[in-house]
């Protein structure tokens, strides 16, 4: 039953994470699309510049979540490192993938 007033009881953090899912289908929606034409979008990204575009976003994610996950306590079961080190793995996959994409299509 708590599982349904989620989104009463914590209402930034339940927007916070629709926003987040939202995103991340539109951007495997428009990843999917482009397979049949190449849009706008993946020309910019798949460019000679996307790959300087996807180096900076890396450099970017390293210091960030180097940074970041060194300042969250790492002792307990509440500890939030687990969490930030889970989003920090899947997107620093997802940065890496778009590097190697705008590399191969140029």
């Amino acid at each position: 039953m708590q599982l349904f007033t989620l989104a009463f009881e914590h209402p930034i953090e339940f927007s916070g994470a629709l926003g987040i899912t939202v995103l991340m289908i539109y951007v495997i929606f428009r990843a999917a699309l482009s397979a049949e034409g190449r849009s706008s979008w993946t020309r910019r990204i798949t460019g000679p510049n996307g790959k300087w575009f996807f180096g900076a976003l890396f450099l970017a994610w390293a210091v960030v979540f180097g940074v970041g996950l060194q300042l969250v306590p790492h002792e307990g079961a509440s500890s939030p490192y687990g969490g930030l080190g889970l989003i920090a793995m899947f997107s620093g996959f997802f940065i890496m993938m778009g590097f190697l994409w705008s590399v191969i299509g140029e």
